[in-house]
């Protein structure tokens, strides 16, 4: 057995070819996934400046369809699924009973379902975080009861990559005779890519920096991945795992679940009002909660933080004002390539939630100056 194969680990179909390409491999999620191949610097910047390709085949998806879907998405999640059109996305959360979130996600309207998923009238997909796959999975089955639906977990046979850049639409438009270009963000066009059929590719993305995430076959993946590579030579393609990833979405301020947002942080504290739309008809899980919150107001707020200093910032780590009061806590941090300094993310209590606001991160003995910041740290696309 290879030395980084790991049998108690899941394997995504991409995932020989990590090891063949020396990717420093590690368990994620219960899955054997790359955490970087060269340097985290340099999956990074490709992607800020050219393009980078990332395989999340890890993700989870779900079919849901049938008479009842939109009705039932309605009140499961907190976004307005009614507002979604054949084609579209959005980004939303599933909220629990105790004000909490069991998972952030996407959800595509099918419609006119390929045939690597279902055939079937009013369809919908749903991408939800592989570390909760199986608690999402319950979640939603308990929550159908009494809707017309029918359920497809299509994890196991879905592949996924996420292609990342700049130069993304311009690589990849020998790949395929869809215009490229005209696939707006948070929209999805399926057809032939890379010689295989029945493919999504969807305007979106984990980094800021635009591109594609492609959902094909596990058995055309691999296919699809080199050939990718093979159009992106004269681009300077990259490879990039999970370290670039995070790095990545922590400058645009995307929630990372278990982090950042879990089942006790609610979307209104997370800055996530706007997926909460709590004028929409249909009851859903704490909505009555969220409606109280937001007329009395919260008591804390995800904000984003930078430090001057080196250290780096790390999930559990104590915030304090600067009179030494304990305020909060941090849920992630890491070194911005980009801005080239320490940045964070973190709870803090309502008072000190402006920017501009100066707070303390405690590392161990010492306590490290931190300014409050709007969130993303970086521009869009920079």
């Amino acid at each position: 057995m290879h030395p980084q194969i790991n049998n108690k680990m899941k394997s995504t179909p991409l995932t020989e070819k990590h090891i063949a390409l020396g990717a420093k491999m590690a368990e994620f999620a219960g899955y054997n996934m790359p955490i970087s191949y060269a340097t985290i610097s340099e999956e990074h910047n490709a992607v800020r400046r050219s393009m980078g390709v990332f395989d999340v085949s890890h993700m989870g998806e779900f079919i849901v369809r049938g008479k009842d879907a939109l009705a039932f998405l309605q009140s499961a999640t907190s976004n307005d699924v009614s507002k979604l059109k054949p084609g579209e996305i959005q980004y939303s959360c599933m909220p629990n009973k105790k004000g909490g979130i069991v998972d952030d996600l996407l959800v595509y309207r099918l419609d006119d379902a390929p045939e690597m998923i279902v055939e079937g009238e009013q369809s919908f997909m749903l991408v939800v975080n592989a570390s909760n796959e199986i608690k999402d999975w319950r979640w939603l089955k308990r929550l159908a009861r009494g809707f017309e639906v029918k359920m497809q977990n299509i994890s196991a046979r879905t592949g996924l990559i996420a292609i990342q850049g700049p130069k993304v639409v311009e690589a990849l438009k020998k790949l395929t005779d869809i215009d490229l270009g005209s696939i707006g963000y948070y929209s999805f066009r399926r057809g032939k890519f890379a010689g295989c059929k029945n493919v999504i590719i969807s305007a979106t993305g984990y980094t800021g920096s635009g591109g594609f995430e492609i959902y094909a076959k596990n058995k055309d993946i691999a296919k699809i991945w080199d050939k990718v590579f093979k159009v992106g030579e004269k681009y300077d393609i990259k490879p990039c795992g999970l370290g670039a990833r995070d790095t990545l979405r922590l400058e645009m301020g995307y929630c990372l679940y278990g982090n950042d947002i879990d089942d006790k942080t609610s979307p209104l504290e997370a800055g996530l009002g706007w997926i909460t739309k709590l004028g929409k008809a249909a009851d859903f899980p704490s909505k009555a909660k969220f409606l109280k919150q937001k007329a009395e107001g919260v008591k804390r707020r995800l904000v984003g933080f930078v430090l001057d200093e080196r250290r780096v910032p790390r999930h559990g780590y104590e915030i304090e004002s600067r009179r030494g009061a304990k305020i909060g806590v941090v849920t992630s941090g890491t070194h911005s390539i980009t801005l080239d300094k320490p940045i964070g993310t973190g709870y803090v209590k309502i008072k000190h939630a402006e920017p501009g606001t100066k707070i303390l991160i405690v590392v161990g003995g010492k306590k490290l100056e931190a300014v409050v910041t709007k969130i993303p740290f970086v521009t869009p696309g920079v």
